[in-house]
């Protein structure tokens, strides 16, 4: 039986409840008059139930196009009103590669001969950590495979602490956010205490039969101890947690709904929704056969994304560099708000790229696609309009949770985070930026200052970006 508010896996994600959403959603594929009830409220900034997106993937199917454009145009403009032109960036950091569990669509699944196990020394994160700051990233995202005696708990909190302890030029870490296996509430306690942001964990599929199959051996295979983690972290404290599926293992309206009603379970038991919904594809892995799993076409991809904006819109919504530089481009106008740049999947890839040693792929948790450098990235969303941001200060200031939820809902945020945006692009111009890269950023920043409306920050803004130039670094509101 469904019920949003259930401690209970199959409850709160119920296989009946999506099953007859999908049903319901056919029924009302040419319901005219319902689909623009559903895009009225959607562009009212209200977001929308899992239903009324199920209505919406049944025209993308059908490929409604005078809906789609719609949704589209309405996706656009949520983005503009919540976060403005504003991309957040951040880097995921592997620690380990060991893993005790069997996911048939991972590189690090436990059988795999052709991976080479490794996990990085406390020494070795430090060389890690400098060449990511030598790069100009600010924010992180932890990664290991799941063992626990390779890796526990202790290493993690270690890593972290480490990783913030590293001050290399102007460069720092303000933001380590973790995406390590599902746990108990006492370990999300030790993660709290060690001062992380966001904790990550995709579900990968909310069909339970498939997830299972997915996972065949290992903790992972759970189904109810992966579903329910997010509400062990949350009562643990950890008020900002980003969910997120694999698209490729189930079928993705399925897996678009469940997602719904996870948003709608955390939001009706915590009162607060997802800090962060990511958006990865299947990509080819070591020791996996790519062609076991559905292909998810751009077009539909892509339209995905753009309902999502629509569903939920005070939520950062993650695209990683498992894109092509051309689709994530096309993705950042539908509603994407948050970029991976220059990332390496392996283990100790990061300091192997600034030793000038060719990154070895025998470590990779997946093959990436967009292989541009940060500065590459940097410049052609300068180039275009995009304000390229490494702000860490919600967090820092406190604004977790309900309070960045209420701020996000009012269309507020854009007050603090347009000003802190351009004052981390300012940093990243002076320390890291090529020439050229610097000149479009410069421009960036003068064309948007005049568009902070409240007098005080405006001024305030203008008077901290010359301390920048002065030296100064780590200035926010």
């Amino acid at each position: 039986m469904y019920d949003s508010k259930s401690k209970k896996a199959e409850e709160f994600i119920s296989d009946e409840e999506i099953l007859d959403t999908i049903a319901y959603a056919k029924e009302n594929r040419g319901n005219k008059e319902l689909i623009q009830e559903i895009l009225q409220q959607a562009e009212s900034f209200k977001g929308l139930n899992h239903r009324q997106v199920a209505i919406l993937l049944e025209c993308v199917e059908a490929q409604d196009q005078e809906v789609l454009q719609e949704v589209h145009r309405i996706a656009m403009k949520i983005k503009e009103h919540i976060y403005g032109n504003r991309i957040v960036f951040f880097a995921p950091l592997y620690l380990a590669n060991y893993c005790v569990n069997s996911c048939r669509y991972c590189g690090y699944h436990h059988s795999n001969c052709e991976m080479v196990r490794k996990k990085l020394s406390q020494e070795e994160i430090k060389k890690e950590v400098i060449a990511l700051q030598d790069m100009g990233h600010k924010r992180l995202a932890l990664e290991t495979g799941e063992d626990p005696v390779n890796i526990p708990i202790e290493y993690v909190l270690d890593s972290i602490k480490t990783i913030y302890s590293i001050k290399h030029k102007n460069g720092a870490i303000r933001r380590v956010n973790v995406n390590i296996a599902a746990t108990t509430v006492e370990n999300y306690k030790k993660l709290k205490e060690a001062g992380i942001g966001t904790y990550i964990l995709f579900q990968e599929t909310y069909n339970k039969k498939t997830y299972e199959y997915m996972h065949p051996a290992g903790p992972k295979h759970n189904y109810a101890y992966h579903t329910e983690a997010m509400d062990r972290a949350m009562t643990a404290g950890i008020d900002d947690v980003g969910i997120g599926v694999l698209y490729g293992l189930y079928d993705w309206k399925y897996d678009t709904i469940g997602m719904m009603l996870h948003v709608k379970h955390l939001e009706d038991t915590f009162g607060v929704g997802p800090h962060t919904i990511s958006l990865p594809r299947m990509r080819f892995a070591s020791d996996v056969e790519l062609q076991d799993y559905q292909n998810v076409p751009d077009e539909i991809f892509n339209n995905i994304v753009a309902v999502l904006r629509c569903a939920v819109p005070y939520t950062g919504m993650i695209i990683s560099t498992r894109e092509s530089k051309e689709n994530r481009k096309e993705l950042l106008r539908l509603g994407i708000s948050q970029l991976s740049g220059g990332s390496s999947t392996g283990v100790g890839g990061y300091a192997d790229r600034a030793d000038g040693v060719e990154e070895s792929e025998d470590t990779a948790q997946f093959q990436v696609d967009d292989v541009r450098s940060l500065d590459e990235i940097m410049n052609e969303l300068c180039r275009t309009g995009y304000i390229p941001s490494f702000c860490t200060a919600c967090y820092r200031e406190g604004r977790t949770g309900d309070r960045f939820m209420s701020l996000a809902k009012a269309g507020q945020i854009c007050n603090v985070c347009q000003p802190n945006a351009l004052m981390t692009l300012k940093e990243y111009a002076i320390d890291y930026a090529s020439e050229e890269t610097r000149k479009y950023a410069e421009e960036v920043i003068q064309n948007e200052i005049p568009r902070i409306k409240n007098e005080k920050i405006r001024a305030k803004t203008i008077e901290n970006l010359k301390e920048i130039e002065n030296g100064k670094r780590d200035f926010r509101f």
